[in-house]
């Protein structure tokens, strides 16, 4: 077990450490959030508050990774997968920030950068011989061979659950929160099934969340940007591959999936009838319009993902 809890532990223990030391330097290079006009109105006081503070917990992460996985070759195309991940999200942040851009790199750029990722974590995860090309269907013996789309499938899981979490990072402390949980089950999901070494990576970023928590917790003295975001939403897809159940990241990401599909839903039916389904989307902004406050979002999000996650690993 010391497999699981020393990557965490040593992640932590970066990350909160280096955050705080972050947070300054964020403010003193001007690099604050801007807070979109068409957000949530309750949400202008955020204005300014340093983002791209994922660079704390991804440092944290990918240093406890490697001195814990290191020399096994799934750490280090996981590693190398999630770091271009987040490189594509500080692109987007750095525009924003510093070139005054609010929009940051546009969408064609963005799903680009993600499926070219993509594709080359899928090409040396094959010839590393890391995956197949079936799929298993979870609580079942069931295998199905999905021969050349599995790439395709492959591909669409990634960059779609790379996005969905992006969405997720709309309140205070919530992806940090539920990815977490992910991470967590991730760790010791892939440890029970005798992925040892890869589970490092995940319980170091599941230690480096907790201690970026601190400060990202409502109020937030500091945001994860899209630096983080991706990064996260690249560490659930792949190790949903590379443990290979991946259909189980449609339960233990429950959360990022109804938060992608409410805006998704929202888009169509007012397209359609020029009427809203939610009082706005993504979904948790609905329920802070229905008057919850971000701390309980934040808990009963995570709550939810954790019922997923115990039901993924028990049953």
């Amino acid at each position: 077990m010391n497999k699981l809890y020393l990557p965490a532990l040593l992640a932590f223990l970066i990350s909160v450490i280096l955050t705080p030391v972050l947070i300054p330097l964020l403010k003193r290079l001007k690099f604050g959030q801007t807070i979109r006009e068409i957000g949530p109105s309750w949400h202008q006081k955020k204005n300014g508050t340093p983002t791209m503070g994922g660079i704390g917990f991804i440092v944290a992460s990918l240093i406890s990774g490697l001195v814990f996985g290191g020399g096994d070759i799934k750490v280090y195309i996981a590693s190398l997968t999630l770091l271009l991940f987040g490189l594509v999200g500080f692109a987007d942040d750095f525009i924003k920030v510093v070139l005054k851009r609010n929009l940051g790199l546009n969408e064609k750029q963005k799903l680009l950068g993600q499926t070219l990722i993509s594709i080359l974590f899928l090409f040396l995860a094959k010839y590393f011989g890391i995956i197949d090309t079936s799929v298993l269907i979870p609580f079942t013996t069931l295998e199905i061979e999905l021969s050349w789309f599995y790439y395709v499938f492959a591909v669409f899981l990634m960059v779609g659950f790379v996005n969905a979490v992006n969405l997720t990072d709309g309140v205070d402390g919530l992806a940090a929160s539920v990815t977490m949980v992910v991470s967590v089950f991730f760790a010791m999901f892939c440890f029970k099934i005798g992925e040892t070494e890869i589970s490092v990576l995940p319980s170091a970023v599941a230690g480096a969340l907790l201690g970026f928590l601190f400060f990202n917790y409502n109020p937030a003295k500091v945001f994860m940007g899209d630096t983080g975001s991706l990064f996260l939403g690249g560490l659930v897809s792949v190790m949903a591959i590379i443990s290979g159940y991946e259909l189980l990241l449609l339960l233990a990401g429950l959360i990022y999936l109804i938060e992608a599909f409410s805006v998704v839903i929202q888009v169509a039916y007012f397209k359609k009838t020029g009427k809203r389904i939610f009082l706005m989307t993504p979904i948790h902004h609905h329920f802070e319009k229905k008057g919850w406050n971000e701390k309980k979002i934040v808990w009963v999000f995570s709550f939810v993902t954790l019922i997923c996650c115990a039901i993924g690993f028990f049953a």
